[in-house]
């Protein structure tokens, strides 16, 4: 492990530190689990708890969904659907109001595509495994904190994607909508049914129901379909 994240301030925890930092562990390699494990998982010393594996994508939204950790180590490149499907299926627990689960992405692949696909999933980072293991330490408690992080080279990809969309630097339809407006756009917009959506996000059915009327009359929509196709084509699902 050499490669060293990018920095923009010292985060790195030490045992005198007493805040912890919950995380999961996915990847289908049992033994890099374990390496990974062995790196960042004496709490005393690190600040971080690992409180959960998994080995593929169903397994990791089980887990993930019955330990709600701070911060997911996801691979990229999963049995059952990759990294991007155990995004996708996590999506409310990311837009969770009180504890969103932070996923960063640790993959041995650096393509650009692999890149852009899970920070689009949600991933707030992405970072490949010749990480140090300081720096993993580090990378976790600032995603942890809601920043951004990524390796130096993986950084550009994030930047070229995003300076070569035609979509508005602000886009005034998506400041129209409050907080929960939008957690209800871009789960509708994932295909969820009103009664999946409610008990992610621990409301009434009745509750999502007016929160969908209300975005369909800010943006001027008629139905769940245009708003499905309206999302996608700002990259929101």
């Amino acid at each position: 492990m050499t490669e060293q994240t990018e920095q923009t301030g010292q985060t790195g925890q030490t045992g005198d530190n007493e805040r912890r930092v919950r995380v999961v562990l996915v990847d289908d390699h049992r033994m890099f689990r374990a390496g990974v494990q062995a790196e960042i998982g004496q709490t005393d010393r690190t600040g971080v708890e690992v409180v959960g594996e998994a080995a593929d994508a169903g397994q990791a939204v089980t887990v993930i969904t019955a330990t709600r950790p701070e911060v997911v180590l996801l691979d990229v490149h999963l049995p059952g659907g990759g990294g991007v499907e155990v995004l996708r299926r996590c999506a409310p627990l990311m837009a969770a109001p009180d504890r969103p689960v932070r996923f960063l992405a640790l993959s041995v692949s650096d393509a650009a595509e692999d890149v852009i696909g899970v920070i689009r999933g949600g991933a707030r980072g992405y970072v490949t495994k010749t990480i140090t293991g300081t720096d993993l330490v580090d990378a976790i408690f600032r995603v942890a904190d809601g920043d951004a992080v990524f390796s130096p080279r993986l950084a550009g990809f994030v930047l070229d994607a995003f300076a070569s969309t035609d979509a508005p630097p602000v886009d005034e339809d998506m400041d129209r909508l409050t907080q929960r407006e939008r957690e209800v756009l871009r789960l509708i917009a994932r295909g969820y049914a009103y009664k999946e959506i409610a008990k992610q996000l621990f409301i009434s059915v009745k509750t999502v129901e007016s929160h969908v009327s209300a975005v369909l009359r800010k943006l001027q929509l008629s139905n769940r379909h245009e708003l499905t196709r309206w999302a996608t084509a700002r990259r929101l699902v």
